[in-house]
């Protein structure tokens, strides 16, 4: 796998990660409803030590089509993120306007908002959902065009399924600073299919497919550390080419050993948009 270069080397921790075993039984996953606890996994999984860098320094040489992820400056007229007026009205057309440039694709379509807390009783208070902490991938294979379908309608879908498109999430932090379970994502270059399986998502609206991570010591992980309320991660969660730029970047929530005690939990939402080019 090529490397990125810098000058100095990257500052790092070391942390834990949950992986899936391969017992050769497709895994399930029930998620978690908002404000409503913890989700369900069928399945093994282990905990394994993982050396995670500091991105930062490579903020400018990072690729959605190469690594899978980037950091981008991303301001906002939102003023209250559980405001889903706010959401709908604002922060859409925010996102379409950032992908566009950001990608070069002709059209954007937003289709889906998550918002997690690290904390209980903020969840039940705003009705919202926990960090996840197993390494996994939105979509796969299988699943990325299915979700197309789903949204526009297998009719509406086929002249979009033609075209080249990408499912990107963009996540970011909705209140001060991410001080704890920041996001982790492994570079797409060191990580082959063969490291992630098929798994189902079992939720109450919908069943899908999701990839969970298997661990591999070549895999690279990274991570941006006290990320910014007008920062975004972009994380490449599907490509529809196979043509060696990155197709799907694992990621996961994480516990920085450099953590403070009196950090506040975590506040963020992760959008998820159609880039059709």
């Amino acid at each position: 796998m090529a490397q990125l270069q810098q000058d100095q080397p990257l500052a790092e921790i070391e942390t834990t990660v949950n992986f899936l075993v391969d017992t050769g039984i497709k895994p399930v996953n029930i998620p978690s409803v908002a404000g409503g606890g913890k989700s369900e996994h069928i399945g093994e999984y282990e905990t394994k030590t993982v050396t995670v860098r500091d991105a930062r320094p490579l903020v400018p040489a990072l690729s959605l089509d190469r690594e899978g992820f980037a950091l981008v400056p991303l301001e906002t007229e939102v003023t209250d993120f559980y405001e889903d007026d706010q959401i709908e009205n604002v922060y859409n057309a925010e996102l379409q306007a950032l992908i566009k440039r950001e990608t070069g694709a002709k059209d954007v379509v937003v289709f889906d908002h998550t918002l997690r807390a690290g904390d209980e009783n903020i969840r039940k208070a705003k009705q919202v959902r926990e960090p996840v902490q197993r390494a996994h991938n939105d979509y796969t294979v299988k699943s990325g065009p299915v979700r197309v379908q789903d949204w526009f309608g297998k009719e509406e879908a086929a002249p979009y399924l033609e075209r080249r498109f990408a499912i990107i999430n963009i996540w970011r932090s909705i209140v001060g600073v991410v001080e704890t379970n920041p996001l982790a994502i492994c570079d797409a270059r060191s990580v082959p299919l063969s490291d992630m399986m098929a798994t189902e998502r079992r939720a109450a609206e919908r069943i899908g497919e999701t990839y969970r991570l298997m661990h591999n010591p070549n895999q690279q992980w990274f991570y941006f550390p006290l990320m910014q309320r007008n920062e975004a991660m972009l994380i490449k969660s599907y490509e529809s080419e196979d043509d060696g730029r990155a197709r799907f970047s694992p990621h996961t929530a994480i516990v920085d050993p450099n953590t403070a005690p009196d950090a506040k939990p975590r506040q963020s939402i992760e959008s998820r948009v159609f880039a059709f080019f």
